[in-house]
């Protein structure tokens, strides 16, 4: 007899994925986080054009639905569905079906998974995407950084990982393709510190 609990909580991830903090915030601020700034529905873009308020209630939110899909799939059948519920949720949160498949680039939600699979790897992938992010002024390189140094970082706490981060970091790399084009072109924009700063930029 089949066991139905496995697929359901893998398809249960994806829905979890489909919740956006970033599009539900801006419908309540009456505004398509898809049409303004970059476009992109997650944390930055937030912040550019709703505020410091919505972006850090978005950033928490697709943390934890990253974390709440992979102890879903640790609950119900360990180690691999632990995996595979975490890819699930975040397929969700890049291509959801409730928002015409047009979701985030998938950072946050990625490090939440990752932060509750192995927390160690979270922290220093955490750590290393900030020092970037702080040295560019730029987030998606520090994102980049992160995502080009799981798959070997990883392996490293459990070879296991490796397929599974490997797939992530090609799926957020995808995300980033327009990003990389405008860093290789130095048009990629900064994030401002201050209005001081803005002014003389």
């Amino acid at each position: 007899m089949i066991n139905l609990f496995p697929i359901a909580a893998i398809i249960v991830s994806y829905f979890l994925g489909n919740i956006s903090p970033a599009i539900l915030i801006g419908k309540v601020k009456r505004v398509d986080i898809r049409k303004e700034g970059s476009g992109n529905a997650g944390t930055t873009n937030v912040l550019r054009v709703i505020g410091k308020k919505a972006a850090a209630a978005t950033l928490a939110i697709d943390m934890a639905k990253g974390a709440a899909a992979v102890l879903i799939g640790g609950y119900i059948g360990g180690q691999s569905l632990e995996l595979a519920c975490g890819m699930a949720v975040l397929a969700g949160h890049i291509w959801p079906v409730m928002f015409g498949f047009r979701g985030g680039k998938g950072i946050a939600t990625a490090f939440g998974i990752i932060l509750t699979i192995e927390p160690l790897l979270g922290l220093i992938e955490g750590i290393v995407a900030l020092i970037f992010f702080l040295i560019s002024r730029r987030v998606s390189v520090g994102s980049i950084t992160a995502a080009l140094i799981l798959p070997a970082a990883s392996f490293y706490f459990n070879p296991d990982y490796l397929p599974w981060t490997a797939g992530m970091a090609v799926i957020v790399l995808f995300k980033h393709r327009l990003n990389i084009k405008r860093l290789l072109k130095g048009e990629e924009p900064k994030v401002r510190f201050s209005k001081q700063e803005g002014n003389n930029e």
